[in-house]
């Protein structure tokens, strides 16, 4: 359950959102049933797949409010494959990469090059290439870059925000799941190696004596690097350093976080606003009755 409000300091007359909140059957997870709920209900609602087959709606609220309320409610299927034990070295990956001549959404020559929110800075870049030797596989190089990143970097939320510049959190070595995210994106991209943004959920309740999950009860981001046309597409979290697994629900996948942000748009009024997320995700036992959302 993803639940956005939204609170105005002066009436709104009017809201125009875009809303990446469905979270859509792929490889290792399968949506059983969604919904989402808007307060107060919209004029008029389009709902499409966006070109990376996210599901993506327009919604209009044309009545006064002083509160915006949007609640996604989703039950989901999560079996993903385990990880392979060998990958492509990381120059024939490379190669491979820069030569397809596939341009559909899963093509991993969009995501080559910089983007709006990732830009390949060479302090990144350099901090990438220590862990890609020459012959080293993808795999390999991508975990120790993640590992790398979970040892140097600290998570907390008061030293970034949204906008704020990859540069400037690598500068600091702080911030949250999208800075670390957006970082090792940048790194990759930096020496050639495509990669993507994956934004989701993880699961609130942790296995028996682990400890709970940085980015539980929030939305999450993480990385998925392109192994090589027989290995493919592989995530991987560095704000928790783990490979990403069923405790991970896919919600959205682009380039960088400007592509897939859950929820974006205008709005007529005047004054500040403030925001208020809540996400909560529970596991279910199987042989529980699937609710109905309608």
């Amino acid at each position: 359950k993803h639940v956005t409000t939204y609170n105005y300091e002066a009436p709104v007359a009017f809201s125009l959102c875009a809303l990446r909140l469905r979270p859509t059957s792929r490889a290792g997870q399968k949506v059983i049933d969604v919904r989402v709920d808007i307060d107060p209900a919209a004029a008029r609602r389009v709902r499409r797949q966006d070109f990376f087959g996210n599901d993506f709606e327009i919604v209009r609220v044309e009545s006064e409010h002083r509160e915006l309320a949007v609640t996604a409610r989703a039950r989901i299927a999560v079996s993903r494959p385990i990880a392979p034990a060998a990958t492509a070295i990381w120059e024939d990956a490379r190669q491979h990469a820069f030569s397809v001549r596939d341009l559909g959404p899963q093509s991993p020559a969009h995501f080559i090059y910089a983007s709006r929110l990732v830009t390949l800075d060479e302090p990144v870049i350099a901090y990438a290439r220590r862990s890609f030797p020459p012959g080293r596989q993808v795999l390999d190089g991508a975990g120790e870059l993640m590992e790398r990143i979970w040892e140097d970097f600290d998570y907390d939320p008061k030293a970034t925000l949204v906008s704020t510049p990859l540069g400037e959190a690598f500068a600091k070595k702080k911030g949250v799941c999208q800075d670390f995210a957006h970082i090792m994106i940048a790194g990759l991209r930096g020496i050639g190696l495509p990669a993507r943004y994956v934004s989701g959920y993880l699961r609130t309740v942790p296995p028996p004596g682990e400890e709970r999950l940085e980015g539980a009860d929030a939305t999450h981001a993480w990385v998925a690097v392109w192994c090589g046309p027989d290995d493919g597409w592989v995530g991987l979290d560095p704000t928790n350093k783990i490979l990403v697994g069923d405790d991970h629900i896919i919600l959205a996948e682009g380039r960088d976080y400007a592509d897939i942000s859950p929820i974006e748009g205008v709005i007529l009024s005047s004054g500040g606003q403030d925001v208020d997320v809540a996400v909560d995700v529970i596991p279910v036992k199987s042989e529980d009755a699937p609710p109905t959302f309608g």
